[in-house]
């Protein structure tokens, strides 16, 4: 009885090897393996260079991969101001028309009423920062003033008594003052 538990207790704390043949394979499969596949992996990153999905010109998936992260736009700062209506019409119109995602409808006083309460500056905010599903408009294609005069139009035409934001004075030049 005790040989059987002598035994058994012999099985117990040995491991899944048990022959040298086996202990071979295994330091063969934990060591050889994985370094060719370490090479290999190395040698398919550093091979020539792969075209981007969909590109069929390398130098321009290239270019786009290296591209910049931001870019200068320089714009006419004396150019005229836009129209709170030339302003609707080209950025607020596609969804205030027609009400898209929940946007109030241009002329619509019931849909106005509880915005244009807020005032005109938190109006302006909203268009500028953003809310809801629409977003930010400042920093576009238009200047904040011109954000501003497109908010105060579509809340006039809901209701509103809105004064259009005026352009901000020049600063005065040295020969001005004297």
């Amino acid at each position: 009885m005790s040989d059987n538990h002598h035994d058994q207790a012999h099985e117990d704390h040995t491991g899944p090897v048990k022959t040298p043949k086996q202990m071979l394979l295994l330091s063969f499969f934990s060591f050889v393996v994985p370094i060719f596949l370490i090479i290999g992996l190395v040698f398919y990153v550093t091979s020539a260079n792969k075209e981007a999905p969909g590109a069929d010109d390398a130098e321009k998936a290239v270019a786009m991969r290296i591209q910049k992260v931001g870019a200068v736009e320089i714009r006419d700062a004396n150019r005229p101001l836009k129209s709170g209506e030339e302003v609707y019409k080209a950025q607020c119109a596609a969804c205030h028309a027609i009400g898209a995602a929940g946007a109030p409808k241009f002329a619509d006083a019931g849909a106005w009423g509880p915005r244009i309460k807020t005032g005109l500056e938190s109006l302006i905010n909203s268009a500028l920062k953003g809310k809801g599903a629409m977003g930010a408009q400042g920093g576009g294609d238009f200047s904040d003033i011109e954000v501003g005069r497109a908010a105060a139009f579509m809340a006039n035409a809901g209701g509103a008594k809105f004064e259009e934001p005026k352009a901000p004075a020049a600063p005065a030049t040295p020969a001005e003052t004297k």
